[in-house]
This record gives structure tokens, sequence and C-alpha cells, in this order.
């Protein structure tokens, strides 16, 4: 019997147990936050993959100029938007007593209510409301073999003598005689071109027909200039990064993202990229900072924001610099609740 008294007594209080512990909204009031910042990075990042010509290192011996040796993927970023956005801080959360009238700067967003003194609610940004190579074109466009005549000696079957017998092999080209015959196309074709534009040619071109032909021999041209100068493709795309200023932290320095030459543009905790670090100077403000352990209900409570000099940087180079209001670093105030 006393067992079952003690068992009621526990399943009685558990309820009341449960109520205190922990750190749940009590359900006497309406709950409302402070709000907090959060700086979104727009960036936007262009990614090359480059393939060398085949005929590279004979560039500067036939055409004259410095072509690029080895395949490789680079990647830059190629501009940079700032935005700061609103949410509420769950770190910070208070009661509206019941009964009490609810102040007019409490707006609804969709994380609750939140508590923007002195701001209108349009003012407000919220946070919630490598490509396959290419086949060179110009590869099948000359003859991979050539004839070559070579001379043979051999001893005479009747007499002993040694006499000379020609005789026509098929031999491969080497890379150099390749590389010439494709420049002697390249000049010829610009031959051409110069002797249609100004009409020194038996070939009579005017009009939709001079501009097709012109068209032609330059898209000739590049195709053959592939071969030496190699052939690039491009990717541009946009990536989106929040940070999120951290009030207590010793020094307001982040790493916003990274950009790797491989990979383009990566997440801060991706260590194969350079880092892009987000600094963050606030602006002295003056006024006490309010306790939200401390809170009164007789008391409704307000963050004012400060003003931080926001500045992107990639080592030595500043990106990106801008003036931002953060509700986080700023201080929280109060005011007395209307009866």
């Amino acid at each position: 019997m006393r067992k079952t008294w003690i068992l009621l007594a526990l399943l009685l209080c558990a309820p009341a147990f449960a109520q205190s512990s922990g750190d749940s909204v009590p359900q006497e009031g309406t709950s409302y936050a402070l709000p907090r910042t959060v700086l979104r990075l727009e960036v936007e990042a262009r990614q090359e993959v480059f393939h060398a010509g085949p005929y590279a290192r004979y560039a500067r011996k036939y055409l004259g100029v410095d072509a690029r040796q080895a395949d490789e993927t680079t990647s830059q970023v190629t501009g940079v938007r700032l935005t700061a956005l609103t949410e509420a801080d769950p770190a910070s959360r208070y009661l509206l007593p019941a009964g009490k009238s609810t102040p007019s700067f409490l707006h609804l967003s969709t994380q609750g209510l939140v508590s923007l003194a002195g701001a209108g609610s349009q003012a407000v940004q919220w946070r919630f409301p490598a490509t396959a190579p290419q086949e060179d074109a110009a590869k099948g466009l000359t003859s991979n073999l050539t004839s070559e005549s070579a001379t043979l000696y051999r001893r005479g079957a009747s007499d002993g003598q040694t006499i000379a017998v020609q005789q026509q092999m098929v031999v491969e080209k080497s890379p150099d005689a390749r590389a010439k015959e494709t420049a002697d196309i390249i000049f010829d074709l610009r031959k051409k071109k110069l002797q249609i534009v100004t009409g020194d040619t038996d070939a009579t071109f005017s009009g939709e027909a001079l501009g097709a032909a012109i068209a032609e021999i330059d898209r000739l041209e590049r195709e053959y200039l592939a071969m030496f100068l190699g052939s690039s493709t491009f990717r541009n795309y946009t990536m989106y990064y929040d940070v999120l200023p951290k009030r207590d932290a010793k020094n307001q320095r982040y790493i916003a993202f990274r950009l790797s030459d491989n990979e383009g543009l990566v997440p801060s905790d991706n260590v194969s990229g350079k880092p892009f670090i987000l600094e963050l100077i606030p602006e002295k403000l003056s006024g006490a900072a309010g306790d939200s352990r401390a809170a009164k209900g007789s008391l409704i409570w307000y963050r004012i924001p400060t003003v931080c000099t926001v500045k992107l940087s990639e080592g030595a180079s500043v990106l990106l610099q801008t003036r931002v209001p953060v509700y986080q670093l700023g201080v929280d105030n109060s005011l007395p609740l209307s009866k």
C-alpha cells in the first residue's frame, strides 16, 4: 500500500518537473525574440579548363607566338555581392505577459515575433521568406603519313659488287613536320582571306557571299590555331554562403568560403581551397547591454545594432568593403510595458 502511494505521488509531480526543466517557453503570454544579422555572400566564379594543343612546343618556331604547354584547370572569383539578412535569435527569447498590449515594433516573421524597434516591416530583409576534353577539330585535316625515299644497300648476287637500290617506304611524319604543315595551312588561309578582301582573286564575292566566305576562313583558321595555342572551356556559376557573426567571439574574422582551381568554389571547411576572409570591425556603441537571463515581466527588450565595417579579403587583396548594421554585436535595451 505504501508503494502505491509513493508511485501515485511521483506521477502527480511529473508534469511539474517537466515544465520547469530545460529552456521551454512558458505557455502564459506571447513569446518573442530579438533579431540577429546573417551576412549572405553571393559569389560569382569562372572556371577554365584548358587543353594544350598537340603542337604547342612548335608555336614559337612556326608562328612566332608563345603557347601554353600543359593542360590545366583554373578558377577565379569574378564578383561578390553582400546582403545583410535578419532572423530571430534563438538565444535571446522573451515572454510578453498575458494581458499586456502588444508593442507595435514586434513584427511577425516565419520564426515568430521579432522585436525590431524603429524598423518598418518593409525595411527588413528576412533570411527565410568542368568539361570533358574536346577533340581537336583539325586532327583529320592533314595526313599523318608521308612518302620518303630511302636508299638500301645490298650486295649484288652476280659479281659481288655493292649497288644502290631506290625503294619507297611509308613512314609516320614527325611532329615537327606535321606542325610545319599545319602552320603552312594557317598562312595560306590568311593569304586567301587577304586576296578575297582586296579583290585579288579570280572568284567574285559580294554581299552575303563575301561575309560567309570570310567567316568560314576565320573558323578554319581558329581550328588550326587550336593545334598550337590549345582550347579552353569555361564555366560561369554562382554560389551562396551565409556568415553568422558570433556575439561572444574574440575576433570577428571568419572564413566565408574557399576557392579551389579544380573544384571551384567550396565551403569554408574544405581545406583544399584558398580561404577568403570576412572581417567585421564594429563601431563603438554606447549603452549598457541587457542580461537576457534577467528579463523582467514589466519590461520589453529590443536590440540596437552596431554598424560594422565589413571587408572580404583574399590574402592581401581586399575584394569588398562596406558598412553594415549587425544586431547581435550591438546592445540590448528595454522599455516599460504599457498597462
